[in-house]
């Protein structure tokens, strides 16, 4: 049984994760959550809370830094805020 996440994988991120408690291999894990890589606020993995590109940002920051995402980035936003109405 692994007890550290570090011996069976390598994570692109600083990220808060628990193993599975819905499955009866306790060598699977589910990735909760990480710090938004620029204000440091602690997010969801979910979409309707992050997004990961290279780092996790948060949604708040990626709406002010827009301009700074690649364009498919930008679109892949406006199609989840179509979603969500």
């Amino acid at each position: 049984m692994i007890t550290d996440v570090s011996l069976c994988c390598s994570l692109l991120e600083e990220c808060y994760v628990m193993r599975d408690p819905f499955l009866p291999d306790k060598d699977k894990f589910l990735i909760l959550g990480s710090p938004c890589s620029l204000c440091g606020r602690v997010v969801c993995v979910g979409a309707d809370c992050s997004l990961f590109y290279s780092k996790r940002f948060c949604l708040p920051c990626v709406t002010k830094n827009i301009d700074s995402f690649p364009a498919e980035i930008q679109q892949d936003l406006d199609k989840r805020k179509a979603q969500a109405k």
